[in-house]
């Protein structure tokens, strides 16, 4: 399909979004020679063909990033929240389009794509008031001649390899902050969702930023290796930002270690979801539908593994099968979707695999269960087990689909080490009506970020980020830019 037809046929009515060459020293390049398939997940049909960069282009990317960083870093801190407040604007502008872009290659419902816009545009908003907070300090000296002042520079080239969940949002995160601080970026989207970053490097185009501030490299799977491979051992780049799964994350450290860059990792996870006795069991069942299932469970941050006290747990279950038989699997692009599919077989089969393991152990099926072929080749259930144990898959493996484990409890001390019983720590949720445990269990719980009475936690004031196995370094929120930056301490004698 061509760019025009693709447009026509969905509706996209700024045509100049679809982009189908990377994006390298402000200038589209790649050819047909070289390309790969972009399809959508709810049909496997083909979108279009995307320029396949090369690790050619991946230097020249860099370079064109490092020649612009020597200018780019003495901008001031005004023009760079000028051009990030354009960029919000135009995304603000283009969403209805840009929505299209994303659920067509995605797969997500185009109301939670609509969703994603926002709050990607979102990232460009609170940075852009970030930039002009970058302050350094005056420290006293114990010597009385001299004075002590920091100031914060910008680390130079970032390179950062994004996921295909949330094609839009975990870019702006990553290159707003980049661009608050003065530093420059080469990006790597997800093979499945390149669409998205080139649409996005389009507008940041459009917003002014100088060339080879922003490179996009699209590449397929059998480069994406190469292209992470280069981000790490390149000392030209001073800082690599990546979301994606702890195994990748390990090696990408790896092979960072020769030129000792600063690294963000936002990696995988095993979110628990607790449920208390004393809770208002209406809104966790609204908190479990949305930190569960939304977009069909492969969030980072879903909940993974849901802990009901038992006094309630029929009342709960009873509740929450409830409102899932309410929600619609469908395409993304057709009216009344509430979930989509997952983005490829893989995921299906793993969510398969989970839920033959809980049948096989004794768990008993509630909801769903099946690999819904007939909706298309990537779709699954909306799917509730309970009766789950401790010992199953589940309860250990991040399934990343819409399975819906139920687990009984006892005691806070019991389900406080099951939760903890994981090698991830990026989020986890609990509802309660004890002040006292929101305090003493919020502590305890070993994750990064705790969502206590809701199933969303994700804005742009959050700081965002993991412990243990999850990753290190946040994202969003005041502390977002501090991996963006070095500080630089000058000590003046002599006064």
């Amino acid at each position: 399909m061509s760019v025009s037809s693709l447009a026509s046929t969905y509706g996209i009515k700024n045509v100049n979004l679809l982009r189908t060459q990377g994006f390298i020293d402000g200038k589209w390049v790649g050819d047909s020679t070289s390309t790969f398939d972009v399809t959508n997940p709810a049909t496997d049909d083909l979108l279009l063909k995307v320029s396949n960069l090369t690790v050619d282009d991946a230097h020249k990317a860099i370079k064109s990033s490092s020649d612009a960083f020597k200018s780019f870093k003495a901008t001031t801190a005004r023009y760079r929240a000028d051009i990030l407040n354009k960029m919000y604007h135009l995304l603000m502008d283009n969403v209805d389009d840009l929505a299209i872009i994303c659920s067509l290659e995605n797969g997500k419902p185009v109301a939670d794509s609509a969703g994603e816009v926002k709050y990607a545009a979102s990232f460009y908003q609170w940075f852009g008031e970030e930039a002009q907070r970058l302050t350094g300090d005056v420290i006293p000296s114990n010597i009385p001649s001299n004075r002590i002042i920091t100031v914060k520079q910008p680390v130079g080239v970032v390179g950062i390899l994004t996921p295909w969940n949330f094609p839009l949002a975990m870019i702006s995160r990553k290159i707003g902050a980049a661009i608050a601080t003065g530093c420059t970026a080469v990006v790597k989207p997800a093979s499945e969702t390149p669409l998205s970053a080139l649409a996005m490097a389009y507008l940041a185009h459009e917003a002014g930023l100088p060339k080879g501030v922003f490179n996009i490299l699209p590449v397929d799977h059998a480069t994406t290796k190469s292209i992470g491979e280069l981000f790490c051992e390149d000392d030209t780049i001073k800082k690599v930002s990546f979301t994606g799964s702890t195994g990748v994350g390990s090696v990408l450290m790896t092979q960072s270690a020769k030129t000792l860059k600063k690294l963000s990792f936002e990696l995988g996870g095993n979110a628990p979801f607790i449920v208390f006795e004393d809770a208002d069991i209406d809104k966790a069942v609204e908190g479990a539908l949305i930190s569960k299932l939304r977009q069909s469970g492969q969030t980072c941050v879903c909940a993974n593994r849901l802990y009901i006290h038992e006094s309630i747990y029929d009342e709960f279950t009873e509740k929450l099968v409830a409102k899932v038989k309410k929600c619609k699997l469908g395409n993304g692009l057709t009216e009344g979707t509430t979930h989509g599919p997952l983005v490829h077989s893989r995921a299906v089969d793993k969510v398969q695999q989970h839920v033959k393991d809980c049948l096989d152990k004794g768990a008993t099926l509630l909801l769903g269960g099946k690999v819904r072929t007939d909706l298309g080749p990537n779709f699954h259930d909306l799917t509730v087990i309970g009766d789950v144990t401790q010992d199953m898959a589940v309860a250990h493996e991040e399934t990343f689909g819409p399975l819906v484990p139920l687990i009984k409890f006892s005691s806070e001390e019991q389900v406080l080490e099951w939760a903890n019983d994981t090698e991830f720590g990026l989020a986890g949720y609990f509802f309660t009506n004890n002040y006292s445990r929101i305090f003493r269990l919020g502590e305890q719980i070993e994750c990064g970020m705790v969502g206590i009475n809701t199933g969303a936690i994700s804005e742009a004031a959050v700081p965002f980020g993991g412990i243990k196995h999850s990753g290190f370094g946040r994202e969003g929120s005041k502390y977002g830019v501090n991996d963006y930056i070095n500080i630089k301490t000058m000590v003046i004698g002599g006064l």
